[in-house]
């Protein structure tokens, strides 16, 4: 986004309704910049911790970049409370379901392109198990998204031992699959993904020929974008996020008004 200091700014942002998994009602966050577009939009899959605020402000960030930034509640088919309790509820009950993960990712895509600003491109992006249930939705839907954004994702590479009923799949194997570009960034220093699974991972990329770009940064270990964490990392931060504004800027600023 290009920016000079007497052009106009703003945005709306506030939480909404969709149709998710199974046509099932669940809540979203949307930040919407002013103005009649056609803009871009990213869905953003919250991480592990939940439907938390950090994952709201960076639906406002998108949206300060010229981008319809929707953020769905993964978590709420379980019911509502504080993320935290939210969470711990749904894993004591077996996890997130990656079925019902890939159907609110739909849900909220189809939901963008609807809206009158829209230029008709959508991407995804998620970290830690955003990371997973992005490349999972990537790889499991055809002609939605445009770009996707891997964070670190955890268990994409999943062993036979941490399959379960809710995830019976390691999202690896669904490679061949992958219906868009690919934005992976990593940590070298990260025990999940390691950079073991991440080479896995990228193998798999090369060998059906996928268009991707995998950035891994040393010094940097899981979630070092999280400004809020320990985790942190601020020069592997900046330079993620660089790779974040081109990767989408090349596949999604360029597109058809639905």
């Amino acid at each position: 986004m290009s920016y000079t200091t007497d052009q106009y700014e703003g945005m709306v942002a506030e939480t909404i309704t969709i149709q998710g998994h199974n046509d099932e009602s669940i809540h979203a966050y949307i930040a919407k910049p002013m103005g009649t577009g056609p803009f871009p939009g990213i869905v953003l899959i919250p991480h592990g911790f939940g439907w938390t605020e950090h994952q709201k402000e960076t639906a406002r960030l998108f949206a300060h970049h010229g981008y319809v930034g929707l953020c769905p509640d993964i978590w709420c088919h379980a019911g509502h409370g504080t993320p935290e309790d939210v969470v711990a509820k749904v894993r004591a009950e077996g996890g997130l379901p990656d079925d019902q993960v890939v159907g609110d990712a739909v849900g909220a895509a189809q939901y963008v392109k609807t809206l009158q600003i829209s230029n008709g491109k959508v991407g995804l992006m998620g970290s830690c198990s955003g990371g997973r249930h992005t490349f999972l939705a990537a790889c499991r839907t055809t002609g939605l998204f445009d770009a996707g954004v891997e964070c670190w994702g955890g268990n994409v590479v999943q062993s036979q031992e941490k399959l379960t009923t809710a995830q019976p799949v390691s999202p690896h194997e669904y490679t061949r699959d992958l219906s868009c570009p690919l934005l992976g960034l990593f940590g070298n220093d990260d025990q999940n993904p390691t950079p073991a699974e991440v080479d896995i991972h990228e193998q798999e990329l090369r060998k059906f020929n996928k268009e991707y770009e995998f950035h891994r940064y040393d010094g940097a270990g899981h979630g070092f974008f999280y400004y809020h964490h320990p985790m942190y990392r601020q020069e592997q931060a900046v330079a993620g996020w660089g790779k974040v504004w081109d990767f989408l800027g090349k596949h999604l600023e360029h597109g058809n008004t639905p």
